[in-house]
């Protein structure tokens, strides 16, 4: 557990922030909150009984007195195509991990194609989209592959019984569209393509209850960037029912609301995850509450293996690459709850 070990949360004041501050408390580490805005970080500190620290990606030496006297950063500040990289920085000088909970495609890719040498070369870890998006689902994936070294495609689908996202959510939606265009991102043949017509609607047979849905394939999400960092397959793809995919890009939908004591929504996820080698196929599943507040255990827990030395490798390194995934998921037990399914060819 934390000991009392101070960490250092960036973007501490986000609605997942908050959430991330939280869990870190609970596991008995002591948060430090930090964040450019100096009234919302003072405001969390005295809440929380926590000491704050004011910083800006825009002024290093502030990231250097936030981190300094921590065992670790995590950063929830979003857009994070304009945090990973001065945090990165920041942590490599103070020498600490480095985590973040980022779903940015373009900031995910960024950070392994800038970090990944320089990483090596410090022997420093630094674990990107350590979230429900990005996270989760490689750890589902690295899961149902077992004992195969490669396959032929992976499928992860996704059924939210709502999507009301936050702030930062569309904040870095709006960011990432900038970057992208009219285009969108599909990893296909083993390499990324940039596609310009719509993305495919379908229908996904997702496991009882649930059921069979409508979804709007190739809905690449961080996924997508983990998975193929480490996994030998050619064909990796995501898909989002399509009810939540229209909630999240509507202007009109509003942000999340607490339905509990713990501040989670009342929103329910179902992850599907489906692996393919010739005729056989590997299913995992994983059921739970609040895409964003499940992101704060996932976070966690990685956190706990890192500072305790369980992880498999240094560098730029993805959940399912760093961490042995099966008993990673075991351990987020009851924040979701698991099921596995193997469908030997005929």
């Amino acid at each position: 557990m934390g000991a009392g070990r101070p960490v250092a949360v960036f973007g501490a004041y986000g609605h997942t922030g908050r959430f991330v501050v939280a869990e870190l408390a609970a596991r008995g580490f002591v948060p430090v909150p930090s964040g450019r805005d100096a009234r919302r970080v003072k405001e969390l500190a005295d809440e929380q009984q926590l000491a704050g620290r004011v910083a800006s990606v825009d002024d290093p030496a502030s990231l250097d007195r936030a981190l300094a006297g921590t065992v670790a950063v995590v950063n929830c500040a979003g857009p994070f195509a304009s945090t990973t990289g001065p945090v990165i920085d920041a942590a490599l000088r103070a020498r600490i991990p480095y985590l973040d909970v980022a779903a940015e495609l373009e900031a995910n890719l960024d950070t392994f194609d800038h970090y990944r040498e320089r990483a090596r070369q410090a022997d420093a870890l630094i674990v990107p989209a350590m979230a429900f998006f990005g996270g989760l689902g490689d750890l589902l994936t690295t899961a149902a592959m077992g004992d195969w070294t490669e396959a032929d495609e992976a499928h992860i689908a996704y059924a939210l019984s709502s999507w009301h996202p936050t702030a930062g959510t569309r904040l870095s939606g709006a960011v990432s569209r900038e970057r992208r265009g009219a285009r969108r991102l599909r990893y296909s043949g083993g390499r990324w393509e940039h596609r310009t017509d719509a993305a495919p609607a379908l229908e996904w047979a997702f496991p009882e209850p649930t059921g069979r849905r409508a979804v709007i394939g190739e809905f690449t999400m961080a996924d997508v960037v983990t998975v193929t960092q480490h996994l030998s397959i050619p064909d990796v793809t995501t898909y989002m029912n399509a009810e939540a995919a229209h909630d999240v890009a509507a202007a009109h939908t509003p942000a999340p609301t607490a339905a509990d004591a713990s501040g989670r929504s009342d929103q329910t996820f179902l992850v599907d995850v489906i692996v393919r080698s010739g005729t056989d196929e590997r299913r995992v599943t994983a059921r739970g509450q609040d895409i964003y507040a499940v992101t704060a255990p996932l976070v966690a827990e990685a956190l706990e293996r890192v500072l305790a030395g369980r992880t498999r490798t240094a560098g730029v390194v993805t959940a399912g690459e760093a961490f042995d995934a099966p008993d990673f998921l075991r351990a987020l037990h009851p924040h979701i709850t698991l099921g596995l399914e193997r469908k030997p060819g005929a």
